[in-house]
């Protein structure tokens, strides 16, 4: 099963994984982190299709897409 980690002391709350989301699974935290960010968070990991379009969003390069033990990595061709 596919799942998302999302680290919210990298997360600056720019939401575009929120929108990028085909499940719509990931949603902003109502928490702030100690750099003053409203994070994203994943609030339904059991309907994660693993389509990786929330970690190549991401400009703070602060989610991981794991598939089976394995992380998903972005390369650059």
């Amino acid at each position: 099963m596919p799942g998302i980690r999302i680290d919210k002391n990298h997360c600056k709350g720019c939401e575009l994984c929120t929108q990028v989301c085909p499940q719509k699974i990931i949603s902003m935290s109502k928490d702030i982190t100690v750099r003053g960010y409203y994070y994203a968070q994943v609030h339904d990991p059991s309907r994660c299709i693993g389509c990786k379009l929330c970690a190549i969003m991401c400009p703070d390069v602060a989610i991981e897409v794991h598939s089976h033990g394995t992380v998903f990595e972005l390369v650059d061709y």
